[in-house]
């Protein structure tokens, strides 16, 4: 198993070219939210904008996008149409793709979600209720066409059927081998596992990200690097440090008790500095 670095996320920055324009570093979209879960969304999208895509679109249901896009800043919200294919049809020309954010309970919203992530051929960053979604579809997973990333923690973790017993290490292995997906199992020491059999432990973080919200804040990390060109398995790797670290340099400031999602947001391109000096 190899350790999570300053060292080795250094290696894994995508690098920028100074004549690159917004369609040079990514296209990448977020599908959630829900009435009661409006900053889960928002929170992915800004996280994305942070780490450097150079377009970011967040589509939610209609009744809740006046109120996502009245906070999203760099990430542009629009409302999702009701017909599957034709929410298809405007993420088809993107790098990567996040479902899940802030979905919710709703049966058609979660039905969507799962008919989008069976027909898709964009990489799909995988989080929150859109795994509850996928949870009695586990099949979905193995039989896409594209690749994935799944961030469960560990009740997430539990409903799609992965087993904890072996310890957190071998159970994201075999996981990721069973599944075909990477697997971002969260929590202290976070474990990043490749289909492979490629396993990575994170060495930053804390409880200052034991927060609602921060989750969404690590999937659109993902989401970025994927939508920037990195391989999957190293996307989700440098994610997880550059959210550990983001979250140690707002423990400093703040302390634990009282860093948010916004912060961690903000603190991105902090983190980011520390890989290029």
């Amino acid at each position: 198993m190899e350790a999570i670095t300053a060292a080795l996320c250094r290696a894994l920055l995508p690098k920028r070219s100074r004549d690159g324009h917004k369609g040079t570093f990514g296209k990448v979209a977020v599908i959630g939210g829900a009435v009661g879960y409006t900053g889960a969304p928002v929170y992915a999208g800004e996280a994305a904008a942070r780490t450097g895509s150079g377009l970011v679109f967040v589509g939610v249901p209609e009744e809740v996008y006046p109120i996502v896009a009245a906070r999203c800043g760099a990430s542009m919200a629009y409302p999702l149409p009701a017909d599957c294919q034709a929410v298809k049809a405007k993420l088809t020309d993107c790098d990567a793709v996040l479902l899940g954010p802030g979905l919710g309970n709703d049966p058609g919203m979660r039905q969507m979600a799962l008919k989008l992530l069976a027909e898709l051929e964009n990489p799909v960053v995988l989080d929150a209720d859109g795994i509850n979604a996928a949870a009695a579809h586990i099949d979905v997973l193995r039989d896409r066409r594209a690749p994935t990333v799944v961030t469960p923690h560990a009740v997430e973790f539990a409903r799609l059927g992965g087993d904890l017993t072996p310890g957190r290490e071998e159970a994201a292995a075999r996981f990721a081998s069973e599944k075909g997906c990477v697997t971002v199992l969260k929590g202290p020491g976070t474990i990043v596992a490749a289909p492979d059999g490629r396993i990575r432990r994170n060495t930053t973080g804390s409880d200052a990200l034991a927060k609602g919200g921060t989750g969404d804040v690590l999937a659109g990390v993902v989401l970025s690097l994927i939508g920037q060109g990195a391989d999957l398995f190293d996307a989700a790797s440098l994610a997880v440090w550059l959210h550990g670290r983001a979250g140690d340099l707002c423990e400093k400031r703040l302390t634990a008790y009282g860093v948010t999602p916004e912060d961690v947001v903000a603190a991105i391109p902090a983190a980011i500095r520390e890989l290029l000096e």
